[in-house]
């Protein structure tokens, strides 16, 4: 769960208290400010893009939501979000009934009562957790919708959790929460604080790396993460892998184009050992292997000229905070999970239906000349800014205009 103060030490901020509601009273609520819930148990990437959903529900109900997700990490993702009031985590695995957080856990969602509450997940194994999570702490099934859009179909994968947003629960009147302003695109969002970018700036003081331009990458993905990535390396079934030596051959390129540049590939720590061979294959000093948290991840985002990444969480990260990036894709749609920025910096992605269906069916030179564009583009542009924590505030309160030729296709 969220402390009483936030990642500075400073105290986190005051919402309005709690409005205690007759539950067996029929009178309607007339728009008084009611606290939205929200579950999903995502990875890094679906939780980066929830934040969009967070924001127009707050601005929907006028108070921030209670979260409730899988794993600790997305305390990372949520830290500092006005949109948020609590969050809790139950674990990807573990009965929930098990943990010693549950029995506030039961009591935070009946207290929320008659707040909506809005269920982000489609996965066949969490779903009968979550239900039984309701059942078990007496909530309210009139108060509850469960998302029936599956990613990849229909919409953006942004657009699909706002639309699901403006869904209303059974308990709820439609009329009484007015949808927030349309004609804007809603888009993901993180913070970065000022004890991340000192901590960032110690760490590249430390290494010597201080003053450079450095070019993010990210080879790995999820299933390279996992327990079995042994086995999807092996039987090639990992449609987001790129071959080592056309990694090794991109690299050697992004630094004959910008040779005085730090090129970092970054992972988790049991991606070392593949980031490792990347490195080696490439036989650049200018190449180094990166195994860094989220927090410390998002302050080198907002300090790094760019990145180079297949689908995954960290590309969605880099472009919620304003970071140029071109995306490898697999068998995933571009029109559905191309990442989106809120400040409209470059992305660009490369590869996925119609033109492959496997990121290793993408060429070196595509990937290179999509950088190339990035270069181009972010000449043309002006500095990026550190998004303060006054700035962060004003873009949560007023979402920026889409600019769909920001997000291009090769």
């Amino acid at each position: 769960m969220l402390g009483s103060s936030g990642p500075d030490g400073a105290p986190s901020p005051h919402f309005a208290p709690r409005h205690i509601v007759d539950t067996d009273s029929p009178t309607r609520l007339h728009g008084v400010p009611l606290q939205p819930t929200v579950l999903s148990f995502a990875r890094v990437g679906d939780m980066v893009m929830l934040t969009a959903a967070l924001n127009f529900l707050r601005h929907r109900y006028h108070r921030p939501c209670l979260v409730i997700g899988s794993d600790p990490w997305n305390e990372a993702v949520l830290a500092g979000n006005p949109d948020v009031e609590q969050f809790w985590f139950l674990g990807r695995h573990r009965p929930f009934w098990l943990r010693f957080e549950w029995p506030r856990l039961a009591r935070a969602l009946r207290e929320s009562h008659p707040g909506p509450i809005y269920v982000c997940e489609h996965h066949h194994r969490q779903l009968p957790r979550i239900r039984r999570l309701l059942a078990f702490s007496k909530v309210d099934p009139a108060r509850c919708v469960f998302i029936t859009e599956k990613p990849g179909t229909v919409h953006h994968s942004v657009d699909r959790l706002i639309h699901f947003a403006k869904q209303t629960p059974p308990a709820l009147h439609a009329s009484d929460y007015p949808l927030p302003t349309t004609n804007v695109a809603w888009a993901p969002r993180l913070r970065v604080f000022d004890s991340d970018r000192l901590d960032l700036a110690a760490w590249l003081r430390s290494n010597q790396w201080t003053g450079r331009r450095i070019i993010l990458v990210q080879p790995g993905n999820h299933r390279s993460m996992s327990r079995k990535r042994r086995r999807w390396e092996r039987r090639k079934t990992d449609d987001k892998a790129w071959p080592l030596e056309r990694w090794a051959a991109l690299l050697r390129k992004v630094h004959q184009r910008m040779p005085e540049a730090l090129i970092m590939l970054r992972g988790s720590d049991k991606e070392t050992a593949m980031l490792e061979r990347i490195r080696s294959a490439a036989g650049l000093d200018s190449v180094v292997v990166v195994s860094i948290g989220l927090r410390r991840l998002f302050a080198l985002c907002e300090a790094a000229h760019s990145m180079i990444s297949v689908d995954t969480g960290p590309a969605h990260a880099a472009a919620a905070l304003g970071l140029p990036l071109a995306v490898l894709y697999g068998a995933e749609e571009q029109r559905c999970w191309l990442p989106r920025s809120l400040s409209g910096s470059p992305v660009i992605g490369v590869g996925g239906p119609p033109d492959s269906v496997r990121a290793d069916q993408i060429p070196v030179e595509a990937v290179f000349d999509a950088w190339c564009k990035l270069l181009r583009l972010i000449e043309g542009s002006r500095q990026r800014a550190p998004a303060t924590a006054s700035r962060y505030t004003d873009y949560v309160m007023q979402p920026v205009l889409h600019q769909p030729q920001q997000a291009e296709r090769l």
